[in-house]
């Protein structure tokens, strides 16, 4: 087929078979706007003038029935059982030969058929008269002379008679309507059938006439597309045979980062191309990632898996930042103490370092009742193991508690003297070593004291020591241009992971190197044939960059990965019947004043005087309502409410340092008559001025007077 020719894709289609495939077409007009996209059996597919499409093989899928005479169109099977008859043409042949040429390629098959000829011919001494039937028997090709068909000739009272006419006698010939009948597959199969015009044996639409086509499935593949297409041959677009002109042409394949690290190890070095550059540059601040934009080109020098750690800085500095620092770190770290706010924490931290010792750095007060032992600044602590503990204090229903503790041995400060002395006073020690239960759900400061000076390499921390460790970077890594882990006071190393890599390099600076962590970077490449920048077997010597700043959706991606399983701190027990009596006053009154200044935020604290004193609201708190006076005057005075508690019979409550919330000694405010308001009173009494108690004085005086 010409290269230049434009037909529609059923056609051209519809002209091909697999022996001659491949293909290449080109898209170069329809009736769809460019890019348009095509639906089919749930995948899309999209054309643009000018895309080349690749056909590798074509698959006859069902058979396209149109119409005549309104071009109305559906689609059958290609395995319907329907028979269809060939309709014969109106318009006369001018010669055998054309007659014969519409006939299916398998002659013999399709005989004998019938046709009629308007004028008069004479062979040799036979003359054939006007509209006489002839019936085709066969075909006779005889070597050096003229092909010729024997016919059978229907003669008067059934006389017949046999002639030979060659294909090249010329005349005015019709074609009549034959018995025989085909069905889609045979016709389909033949080149001169699909051409013809059919008509359905036995249905309602005998009358009808149809053109019939083949609907193929073309498997096709197109460039920067990964899989194999499929689509109709139905799709109304207009392709140009372009095979000759493009027989070089290559038809890239996208590969995603994760489809590269499957390809074998003997296809690297290599260069390729961005097709798709990242989908997202929120997980990493490094400088190569903005350049990978599309049409860029790189060079893989390799795959792997690579060991690397998450590294965070301190939360104090202004901006706290994340490194993915490689295990192939050239720098040395030296340990940092580390700090804990809480019990529970040092309990984490001595399961993975056993003689953990850390140090008190703030005062905790003692709670004898939830066996809370007193720490002071200073104190040293050696974390022992975890036990059960009973506290001296009973629950609410009169049974003893247990809770969790850490046993700590808290260690003696050794005293001033000589050198020779020292043996002695680290035997003393031992002896004077007291024992301290910690329970988890205590809140304390402490700071880990360390012994140790010595200098490691990375991947020397990660067998000696377990996760989270803080460090400090003390001397860089020289392979390094610029090592941005050194400057800061404090590193916490997070975590560790192991993750598959490619190194790659930009084709301009092809020794240095960078690792894409393939599971957090989306992006799609193709191998390109484009030789390597550098003489062959002459690798250049790489320097790699080993650590990459990451943001904070990186480190909480991370740390979501992580699924640590570990239990949440323990609570604090319930407060025994007596120690809740004695400290029930305090904590009721700092949760009211707490919850004050909460509200006060939003309002201002202020009485605001109204017509009833029952009205009169402080802080949004209605005060209780004024007495009222007897049903029934008589004599008596009125009912004496009972006596509340004075200042001097509560006993102040310690801090509670377990609860996690610090409470204050109770501050109380006693009104006039040293009264307080009744603990067990289910209303929210609050202070009140002197004005206000004269006032209510009085109104009981003139009840008493009435």
């Amino acid at each position: 087929m010409a290269g230049t020719t434009a037909l529609p894709l059923q056609e051209l289609i519809g002209s091909l078979d697999n022996t001659c495939l491949p293909k290449i077409l080109q898209v170069c007009s329809g009736v769809y706007f460019q890019g348009s996209i095509y639906e089919i059996s749930g995948s899309e597919v999209c054309f643009s003038t000018g895309d080349l499409i690749k056909v590798i093989n074509i698959e006859l899928m069902s058979v396209c029935c149109e119409d005549i005479s309104d071009n109305a169109k559906f689609e059958l099977p290609i395995n319907h059982t329907g028979l269809f008859k060939v309709v014969p043409e109106e318009m006369p042949y001018n010669t055998v030969e054309e007659m014969m040429r519409l006939r299916p390629v398998d002659l013999q098959s399709c005989l004998p058929f019938t046709f009629t000829s308007r004028s008069k011919m004479t062979f040799g001494s036979f003359m054939l008269g006007a509209e006489r039937t002839l019936t085709v028997i066969c075909v006779e090709r005889h070597e050096g002379e003229e092909d010729q068909v024997r016919c059978h000739v229907q003669g008067q009272q059934e006389a017949s008679a046999e002639v030979c006419i060659p294909l090249s006698s010329r005349g005015e010939f019709y074609e009549c309507e034959s018995e025989e009948c085909f069905t889609l597959r045979e016709i389909m199969s033949s080149p001169a059938l699909r051409s013809r015009r059919f008509r359905f044996m036995n249905t309602t639409k005998s009358d009808r006439r149809f053109l019939l086509s083949p609907v193929y499935q073309v498997h096709a593949i197109m460039n920067l597309r990964k899989n194999v297409l499929k689509f109709p041959s139905s799709l109304e677009v207009d392709v140009v045979d372009v095979t000759e002109v493009c027989k070089d042409v290559t038809f890239a394949t996208p590969l995603s980062l994760t489809e590269v690290l499957s390809q074998p190890d003997e296809s690297f070095p290599v260069v390729v191309e961005v097709l798709e550059g990242p989908e997202t540059h929120s997980l990493f601040k490094c400088s190569w990632l903005p350049e990978l934009n599309k049409n860029a080109h790189l060079i893989l020098h390799k795959k792997g898996t690579s060991a690397m750690v998450v590294v965070s800085s301190l939360k104090s500095r202004k901006v706290q930042q994340y490194f993915l620092v490689s295990q192939q770190y050239g720098g040395r770290f030296r340990r940092r103490p580390r700090e804990f706010n809480s019990v529970y924490e040092l309990y984490a931290a001595s399961i993975q370092i056993p003689g953990l010792k850390v140090s008190v750095t703030r005062n905790c007060e003692e709670v004898e009742e939830e066996g809370v032992p007193a720490l002071s600044v200073g104190d040293q602590l050696e974390i022992g193991c975890c036990d059960r503990v009973e506290l001296p204090c009973e629950s609410t229903m009169g049974l003893k508690q247990s809770v969790e503790a850490l046993v700590c041995h808290r260690l003696q400060e050794p005293a001033d003297g000589d050198d020779d002395d020292d043996d002695e006073e680290e035997v003393r020690q031992e002896d004077d070593k007291e024992e301290i239960f910690l329970p988890l759900y205590m809140q304390g400061h402490f700071v880990e004291v360390l012994s140790d000076n010595k200098k490691y390499r990375l991947k020397d921390l990660g067998k000696d020591f377990s996760l989270p460790l803080d460090v400090k970077v003390v001397s860089r890594d020289t392979e390094l241009e610029t090592d941005p882990l050194v400057g800061f006071a404090c590193l916490r190393i997070e975590g560790a992971l192991l993750e598959p890599t490619i190194q790659a390099s930009f084709a301009h600076r092809p020794d240095c190197c960078f690792e894409i962590p393939t599971q957090w970077v989306s992006m799609s490449v193709s191998f390109t044939k484009d030789p390597l920048p550098w003489p062959e077997g002459q690798y250049p010597k790489c320097q790699v960059d080993r650590v990459t700043e990451v943001t904070d959706t990186f480190f909480y991606e991370f740390r979501k990965q992580d699924n640590s399983d570990a239990a949440p701190p323990p609570r604090p027990p319930k407060p025994s019947l007596s120690f809740s009596k004695a400290s029930k006053k305090a904590s009721s009154k700092s949760s009211r004043k707490a919850a004050k200044a909460e509200k006060s935020k939003d309002q201002p604290c202020k009485s605001v005087p109204t017509k009833q004193f029952s009205d009169l609201t402080l802080n949004t708190k209605r005060k209780p309502p004024a007495p009222l006076p007897p049903a029934c005057l008589d004599d008596q005075p009125p009912p004496v409410a009972p006596r509340k508690q004075s200042a001097s019979e509560i006993r102040p409550c310690k801090a509670l340092p377990n609860t996690y919330t610090r409470l204050q000694e109770a501050k109380i405010k006693v009104p006039v008559g040293d009264q307080e308001a009744d603990e067990d009173s289910d209303h929210d009494y609050e202070t009140v001025d002197d004005t206000f108690s004269v006032m209510v004085k009085k109104a009981q005086e003139k009840v008493m007077f009435y």
